[in-house]
């Protein structure tokens, strides 16, 4: 037995329902009743809050929790035109607030395709699920952790993991909030990224990542061949579509709910998956969520 986790503010809350109901396509009926859904926010309205909750009970999760809560003092925000403060809320899941032996967090920028749980199967007790990053993947070798090589090469090279999807025994979540803290105060000057690279900051130092299969954390790249060629320099892989992916990231500023981002095909994937949820969104009583959304083709 699992929860999801999300993050969740104002901005941020139509791609949050929408990443629900594609969470629940890509489980079983049974698989859903038996699954629950835990939210934190830091400034959701009461009513949207309520809204969650709907959604997720409409699709057919079993459970729904959400509390209100802020990052840790230190919480530093680089990186931060199109997103908050709100993204370190993933190291605030507590134990009593999940109650299930498991938790996936899920940014809420994604498409689910498929069940995220097989990699709990494998997950050692003491280890955080993660995949590497497409962009960043490797320590030294990319603008993630600036400094970090220089001042210990013995890191350079190692793996680094994308933040967006993160498989957890519920038992670890202290270790990796208190290893945040940490994090944030002896290395704030290699922090870029944020609170992604905070955590990679105490993976390294603790080795405690457990890699998991790139089709659970797939970028989509089409968008950026639209608006240059560096893709293509960074990611070595087809960048087309993947049919095996399990989850669909849209990292970066362009979203796939907005009206200006470029049209692929995952993009269209996704909104028709967003129209799907709106029909959810309206058969509830439910008025404005798109507004801020910048509009759907």
């Amino acid at each position: 037995m699992h929860a999801f986790g999300l993050c969740v503010d104002e901005r941020y809350l139509l791609p949050a329902l929408t990443a629900i109901t594609s969470l629940a396509d890509g489980i079983g009926p049974a698989a859903r009743r038996t699954t629950a859904v835990r939210v934190l926010t830091l400034d959701l309205a009461p009513a949207h809050a309520c809204l969650l909750a709907a959604i997720a009970k409409r699709v057919g999760f079993g459970s729904f929790d959400l509390r209100w809560a802020r990052p840790a003092a230190r919480a530093l925000l680089v990186e931060g035109h199109y997103i908050s403060v709100t993204t370190y809320l993933r190291f605030q899941f507590t134990p009593q607030f999940v109650r299930r032996p498991y938790l996936i967090y899920v940014d809420s920028d994604v498409l689910v395709r498929g069940d995220l749980a097989e990699p709990l199967d494998r997950l050692p007790a003491d280890r955080v699920g993660a995949v590497r990053d497409e962009f960043n993947p490797s320590v030294g070798e990319c603008p993630a952790l600036p400094g970090l090589a220089d001042r210990f090469p013995s890191v350079r090279g190692r793996p680094y993991y994308n933040a967006g999807v993160l498989w957890l025994h519920t038992a670890t979540m202290n270790r990796v909030r208190s290893g945040a803290k940490w994090a944030l105060a002896a290395g704030r000057r290699h922090i870029l990224h944020n609170d992604q690279d905070a955590l990679n900051l105490w993976l390294l130092a603790t080795r405690a990542a457990h890699p998991v299969d790139t089709a659970f954390n797939r970028f989509e790249v089409a968008r950026f061949l639209q608006r240059g060629d560096w893709v293509r320099r960074v990611v070595d892989r087809p960048l087309r579509a993947d049919p095996r992916a399990r989850l669909v990231h849209f990292v970066g500023p362009e979203k796939p709910w907005r009206s200006d981002c470029p049209t692929t095909e995952d993009v269209r994937e996704y909104r028709m998956h967003l129209r799907a949820t709106l029909r959810h969104v309206r058969r509830l009583g439910a008025v404005g969520v798109e507004a801020g959304s910048g509009g759907v083709r």
